[in-house]
């Protein structure tokens, strides 16, 4: 059993480190938010103040945070976890964040004779519940051989992609196809109700032929409720986008549907949608027909 550091309890967070704490390993937890951790602490997690708290106690800590500032202040910050010489040996940054951020922090841990892992993951709050999620790596192959049973209870498709940035590329080209499907999952439900279909039934047979995708049969159904509540807030999957886009013109690469899927989630954000589920598209497409 190992000491883990776990940074960042949300809604993904939580039910992925959950599963670290049943299979008996001893979790030392930092959230901005103490009250997110308390399922945790209840259970037998160690509650640090800071991440370098964490970082001086836990040998392996992992984080899943918003947005690439707050990775950056998680690691290397006054109080990041980089900034203390303590038990920690291995981290393990499973947000969706910038490549060259990635570099930087494995730069900055290898300085410190910490190896590096960027992992970002893809399922959403399903997938994490279910520890049924995507974890595309990038860093060096021993500390991905060492991490990688701590993967498997988050996990079933593991995979390292290639150095550090190489899960964070992986991910951009994860989103890059949800942001296509998410369009054509609304707008094909939009179609159905109005000429009269029943959505859930739409589903249910199309999500078994040709047009199947996770979006369809997992945020289908919630599209059909009308419940919009959040698996992946639409705020991060802006967040994601822009990076993509980012990465994309330093590339001098166009991707056109990507930018106009972007657009729109920009608006919905604006509409002050950008804490619901990125099902809520469907709302921003609404809108632009008049409903």
């Amino acid at each position: 059993m190992k000491r883990i550091g776990w940074i960042g309890t949300g809604v993904m967070g939580k039910s992925m480190a959950g599963y670290m704490q049943a299979a008996g390993h001893q979790l030392y937890v930092f959230n901005r938010t103490k009250a997110k951790a308390q399922v945790l602490l209840d259970n037998g997690a160690v509650w640090c103040e800071t991440p370098a708290e964490v970082a001086w106690q836990a040998e392996i800590v992992f984080s899943i945070v918003g947005f690439p500032a707050d990775v950056e202040q998680t690691y290397l910050g006054e109080q990041g976890v980089l900034s203390v010489n303590g038990a920690c040996r291995i981290i393990v940054d499973m947000t969706t964040s910038q490549p060259a951020l990635a570099r930087k922090i494995a730069q900055a841990a290898a300085a410190n004779g910490i190896a590096s892992l960027d992992a970002p993951v893809s399922g959403g709050d399903v997938g994490a519940r279910n520890a049924a999620l995507a974890i595309m790596v990038g860093g060096e192959q021993a500390a991905f051989d060492e991490v990688l049973p701590l993967f498997q209870l988050m996990g079933k498709n593991i995979a390292l992609m290639g150095e550090a940035g190489a899960g964070q590329h992986t991910k951009m080209c994860n989103q890059i196809l949800i942001a296509g499907t998410m369009i054509g999952v609304c707008e094909s439900l939009l179609y159905a109700a109005k000429v009269g279909l029943d959505q859930q039934a739409v589903i249910n047979i199309i999500g078994q032929g040709a047009a199947a995708s996770w979006s369809i049969n997992t945020l289908g159904p919630r599209i059909a409720q009308g419940n919009f509540d959040p698996g992946f807030f639409v705020e991060h999957f802006v967040k994601d986008m822009g990076i993509a886009l980012k990465e994309a013109e330093a590339l001098n690469l166009s991707l056109p549907g990507l930018a106009l899927v972007h657009q729109l989630y920009v608006a919905l954000k604006a509409q002050g949608r950008g804490r619901l589920g990125t099902q809520a598209l469907m709302l921003a497409l609404k809108t632009l027909n008049g409903e």
